[in-house]
Order: C-alpha cells, then structure tokens, then sequence
C-alpha cells in the first residue's frame, strides 16, 4: 500500500471517528496520526515522534500567549464589560431603524476585541441586547441572528485564539496575523450592519426606530468604555511597535485587564476564580488540539500528501484564483460539519503549502480561512454559536434562530470576494508591525 494511499485512509478514519464514534478531536487526531505513522515507518519511530510532538508543543515558550489573552477575556467576561460596551454603540446608533441590532453587532465587535471567544460573546450579547430588542418589538429572526452572527467576530478580530495557532501552527508572526484581523474585522463588521439596514429597510416593522440619546449621553456612554479601548490599544500598538512579544502582551493585557475591573469593583472574588477556572479548561482543550494536530501532521507529511498536492494544484491549468476558490468552498462546507480549529489545523498542512506555492501572502491566506470557517459557528449541523443563542432564547424556536443566521451569510460571502479582490485590506496594517 503507498504512503498517498494510507494517507487518504488515514484521513477518512479520522472523520470516521470523530463522527462515529464521537472522540475528541485533539484525541481523535492524535490516535489515527500514530497508528499512520506506526504503520508507514515503526512502532518505536511512533512512539518517539509522538513523544517529542507531545514535548515540543508544550514545552513551547510562544504557546504561554494562548492562557494568556484568554484570561484577559475571561476577565472581562466576568467583569461585565459586555454591558458597557452595548450601551456606548447603542446610545450612537440606537436611534437609527434597526439601530439596537446594529448596536448589537458593534458591541460584539468591541468585546470580541477583549474577549476572543464566540460562546461567551454570544452568552453575554443575548443576556444583554435581546430583552432589549424584545422591548422594542424586533422581529425574533432579525434579534436572534445578529447576536449570533455578531459573535463569530470573536475569531476574526485580535487577540483571536484560532489567529494564534494559526501562526504557531504556520510559523507566522502572531502580531502581523493579529493586525491583518482587524482590517478584515471591520469589514465584515460593517457587511454585517449593513444587512441589519438592508433588512430593516425592506421591513421596517422588523427593526423600530429606537429613543435618541443627547450627545452627554453618548459622550458619557463612550466614556464609559474607554478603559476598554485603552486595554485593547495598549496590546495592540505594544506588539505594533516591538515593545511586547505576543505572550508579553498577553500578560500585559491580562494584569491590566484584573487591575481595571478591580478598581472599578466589577470582578468579585467568585468571578476571578471562574475566570481562572474557565482559562485552564479551554487552554487545556486548545493546547491537546495542537497536539494531536502536530501528531497528525507528521503522519501527513511521512505521506507526502501535502507536496503532492501542492505539486499538482500549481501545475493545474487553471488561473490561481479558481483553485483558492475551491479551497475555500472546502473550508466553508468543513466549517459547516467540524470544529473551525480543528478543521484549521487538520487542512493546514494540506492547502497552506498550495497557498504558498500559489504567490498568496500567508499573512492574508491565514486571516481569510479563519473569516470563511467562522461561517461554520453559525451554520448547521454544528452551528455552535447559534444554539448557545438558541438555548438561551428560549422563546424563540431554534429553528427560527437559524432562518435569522441565513439572512447574515451572504456577509460572509461577499466579505471573502472584497478581500480577495483587495488583499491591501489585510496585509497593509501586518506590513508596517515592526515585530
């Protein structure tokens, strides 16, 4: 049997248990990975990579960043940030029709800019933005799938835990990834406003016309959220201008982040401990994913599946474009049936080098998969985000919370085809980090 051949099989036992049998993926990709590897080199020579891998990953001094930034969001989750936030964008736009789901959508983007995580986003912006909609009589689709669609930006906007292993995983400058987040952020921030209008002008009854705020009261509300934004600035223009390494700025954050909700009395002792808590059960997750994903990579590439593939994409008489097509078709119907981090780390090592070989910028490669997977938070069959708004929002069917989604994903969509046709959006910002 070839190498190419055990690798294709390798791959289809892998969904097979991951969907069969339901194993975790860090384990599921760690076990079909040495049992591939047992089998094209040795036992011994398994047991040893799968020993180094598992030394290596967490040994890594770059891998402190994951724990890091994701206790600064689990702080400011506890800290009740999220309820600043909502009332600053909704005291701007508010008065506008559809103006409280806008509001939504912004306030996500700003926590996702603290916080990194699309379930704790969504739990947070449905606890706080949705009695408000239902007070104003929106429509439950329009409500509902705003603050799920909302959520995803979690991903896609810095600090973004899938961004970091993306550029451990990659070898990539972690600030530069960081940085070309934010430019695609902001537009799909701003797709994903504009259909709220787009709807609300078709339907005007879907979306009201919310109270006017004076400008003391927005100025006031901004205020409010200014120790935020600061938060945010100081760990962004830290790794912009090389004063902090990426796990610098995550202790940077994280320490300034428990020092501003304590003086302003936000966090309580149960809030920092769940805090705590929370960061070692989703670091302990994430990090057993990049283990597994390091196992299975080194069976990929005893396989050469990966170079073969890579060889025979370029060679393909076809223009680059159509084959990032299609790779990215992949990423949005694996995103839509796979965890997005662990559907990012099982391909990578395929389609990354075809990125390469191809003449994209991998900074712009890296940030591009993650918008395109992120529609799979929303998406059935796994759709994580939508069924933590879904059970949260009790009166309003799950169903309808999904028909509410497809209305936002041609944002998506549209997001992709403006940053291919205009990778500057991108790779502008990562072009001037001095780290």
């Amino acid at each position: 049997m070839s190498p190419a051949l055990v690798g294709i099989l390798g791959i289809g036992g892998l969904l097979a248990v991951l969907f069969c049998l339901g194993m975790p993926v860090g384990i599921a990709m760690a076990v079909v990975g040495f049992a591939g590897f047992a089998h094209l080199v040795s036992f011994k020579a398994a047991l040893n990579m799968a020993g180094t891998v598992t030394w290596d990953t967490f040994s890594k001094y770059g891998l402190t960043v994951i724990p890091l930034f994701i206790f600064m969001g689990q702080v400011a989750f506890y800290s009740g940030v999220n309820t600043k936030l909502y009332k600053a964008a909704n005291a701007w736009v508010g008065h506008i029709r559809g103006g409280i789901a806008m509001a939504t959508i912004l306030a996500c983007a700003a926590f996702a800019a603290i916080c990194g995580s699309n379930a704790a986003t969504a739990a947070t912006m449905t606890t706080v933005a949705l009695p408000q909609m239902r007070r104003f009589g929106y429509e439950p689709r329009l409500s509902t799938g705003a603050i799920a669609c909302g959520s995803t930006l979690g991903v896609v906007i810095p600090p973004s835990v899938v961004l970091i292993v993306i550029g451990l995983s990659t070898e990539q400058s972690i600030a530069k990834l960081f940085y070309g987040g934010i430019g695609a952020g902001i537009v799909l921030t701003i797709l994903l406003a504009a259909t709220v209008w787009i709807l609300c002008r078709r339907n005007p009854q879907w979306g009201p016309v919310g109270k006017a705020s004076g400008w003391r009261t927005r100025i006031k509300a901004l205020a409010g959220a200014g120790e935020m934004v600061i938060l945010f600035l100081l760990v962004m223009l830290g790794l912009y201008f090389g004063y902090f390494t990426p796990a610098e700025a995550g202790a940077v954050g994280s320490f300034f982040a428990v020092v501003i909700s304590c003086i302003q009395g936000r966090l309580s002792w149960k809030g920092f401990v769940a805090s705590v808590a929370d960061t070692m059960r989703i670091s302990c997750m994430v990090i057993l994913i990049i283990t597994g994903a390091m196992i299975f990579g080194r069976f990929l590439a005893v396989t050469r599946i990966p170079f073969d593939i890579a060889t025979w994409v370029v060679k393909l008489p076809v223009p680059a474009t159509v084959v990032m097509a299609i790779i990215f078709a992949i990423y949005a119907i694996g995103g839509a049936v796979m965890d997005a981090l662990a559907l990012l780390l099982i391909t990578i090592p395929i389609f990354f080098p075809v990125a390469r070989q191809l003449g994209y910028d991998p900074v712009w490669f890296g940030v591009t998969i993650t918008v395109i997977t992120t529609m799979g938070a929303v998406t059935p069959p796994v759709g994580a985000t939508t069924y933590v708004v879904g059970g949260m929002a009790k009166d309003v069917p799950l169903e309808e919370v999904f028909k509410g989604v497809a209305y936002f994903l041609p944002a998506y969509v549209i997001c992709v085809i403006v940053l291919m046709l205009w990778p500057q959006l991108i790779t502008y910002l990562p072009g001037l980090v001095h780290y």
